[in-house]
């Protein structure tokens, strides 16, 4: 479905008065050149009865005034949302300081509502990532363009049966915990009640802890050189039409299942999501017939806050991440058995403690290294959101969503998103991988004992 096929029927501008100027972190700053997040979820129309006092017809003005006005409310909590990235020069002018200056006057959150009547959620839901695209605002921006684009957008699209929303987000403002937490407490809004866990903005304490300084100068050579590299890198990325995504599910009991087997063939306690990523990785290596001797490697995002000393509440609303790698002989990850490939996962997340944390903000702040997904290594996957995040608590006032989905934002070849599935104890894996890929896994008898997919590709 192309974008033009959406009718935007209005935009604005959210703005909120604030004057706070937050310092921004090693956790932050690796991500500068990303393309922004886009996650968002589908919701039902409200019921005939709630439907009287809040909708006059399919297109639901008074619900979009209504979600409108909720945010704009919601967001005098969270000001670094709509706000701008700026930047300062050190003393000596040999380096550049990078922080959120909440009180842009050029600031503001983009709120758009769309018509997409002719689609059903249904067809969103079950048509992999075919329909997604246009349904997320602000496509194909980085994070380093925060300085003159929102650091937020949200579209809201009415669809014939329900409404999908779409974020686009700067990861420089927050992660993943932080982001729905700041969902939560619209949701909150719009229900009418207070918000339960306002957010923790400042930043200064965690740079002084980590690094001994509050704000982090990148020397100017370091940043020039990003720059260059990611902007070349930016030019000769694949094109977007050789990967395909495919939702595979996975019910309670089959996911009990796959913890079960990965414990049985190792000795360590391997949880429900490890189990899940080592039968999905070496799936993907034996349908890309990779061989022994060569490498594989599988990247997480370690959440910092209680890894950290001391450490961070979880109200902090920021990036408090940092990566956790893997990297093993994919004759290995093949044929030594599920239990192996997820004991080693295990070990990875055992050990990553305070010291690590600390360690790689420490070295970042020496030889500043931002993530980039374009030009990433054949066989190198990246994790991508997590089964924790509270997105089915998300009761605008009209009951929780029915799926939840990721847009184009940063996809590349071995880019996997998980989400919690609508069943307590039920995953959902969205796999962007290369066609060929997706469709010999679809054939593997293996991996398909524990999953269902979506619609064909």
């Amino acid at each position: 479905m192309a974008r033009d096929h959406i009718q935007t029927i209005s935009t604005s501008l959210l703005k909120v008065e604030s004057t706070a100027k937050i310092t921004l972190t090693p956790s932050d700053l690796e991500v500068l050149f990303l393309e922004y997040v886009q996650i968002g979820f589908l919701l039902p129309h409200p019921t005939p009865p709630q439907r009287t006092t809040l909708l006059n017809h399919t297109t639901s003005p008074s619900i979009i005034r209504h979600l409108e006005t909720s945010l704009h409310r919601t967001l005098r909590s969270f000001p670094s949302l709509a706000g701008r990235l700026a930047a300062a020069k050190s003393s000596a002018g040999d380096g550049t300081c990078l922080y959120l200056d909440c009180g842009h006057v050029e600031g503001g959150v983009l709120f758009v509502h769309a018509d997409a009547s002719a689609l059903s959620v249904a067809d969103v839901n079950e048509s992999g990532n075919r329909l997604v695209p246009a349904l997320f605002p602000l496509p194909g921006i980085r994070n380093k363009d925060g300085a003159s684009q929102p650091l937020l957008a949200v579209q809201v699209t009415d669809l014939a049966d329900g409404l999908c929303f779409g974020f686009t987000l700067n990861h420089l403002v927050c992660d993943g915990t932080a982001f729905w937490s700041f969902v939560n407490s619209w949701a909150e809004t719009s229900r009418g009640e207070p918000i339960s866990r306002p957010p923790i903005l400042g930043r200064d304490q965690v740079n002084l802890d980590m690094v001994g300084e509050r704000d982090i100068f990148i020397p100017d050579k370091h940043l020039i050189a990003a720059f260059k590299n990611n902007s070349a890198a930016a030019d000769g990325q694949s094109a977007a039409s050789e990967m395909r995504e495919r939702v595979f599910r996975l019910t309670r009991e089959r996911v009990t299942k796959l913890k079960a087997a990965a414990n049985k063939d190792s000795d360590g306690n391997i949880s429900s999501l490890q189990a899940v990523i080592a039968h999905l990785w070496r799936s993907i290596i034996r349908c890309r017939s990779v061989g022994a001797g060569e490498e594989t490697t599988f990247e997480f995002p370690m959440e910092t806050r209680r890894r950290m000393s001391p450490p961070l509440p979880d109200e902090y609303f920021g990036n408090a991440i940092i990566p956790g790698i893997v990297t093993l002989d994919a004759g290995e990850v093949s044929g030594r058995g599920l239990g192996w490939t997820a004991l080693q996962i295990n070990r990875m997340v055992a050990s990553t403690g305070p010291e690590k944390v600390k360690e790689f903000c420490s070295r970042w702040v020496k030889e500043p290294k931002f993530v980039q997904f374009d030009g990433i290594p054949t066989n190198h996957f990246i994790l991508i959101n997590s089964p924790r995040f509270d997105v089915y608590g998300n009761d605008f006032g009209w009951g929780p969503p029915v799926a939840a989905r990721s847009g184009r934002g940063s996809s590349f070849d071995g880019r996997i998103t998980i989400f919690a599935g609508l069943e307590e104890g039920s995953l959902e894996v969205e796999v962007c991988l290369l066609k060929e890929t997706l469709c010999a896994m679809a054939k593997d008898v293996e991996f398909m004992e524990f999953v269902t997919p979506t619609a064909a590709l």
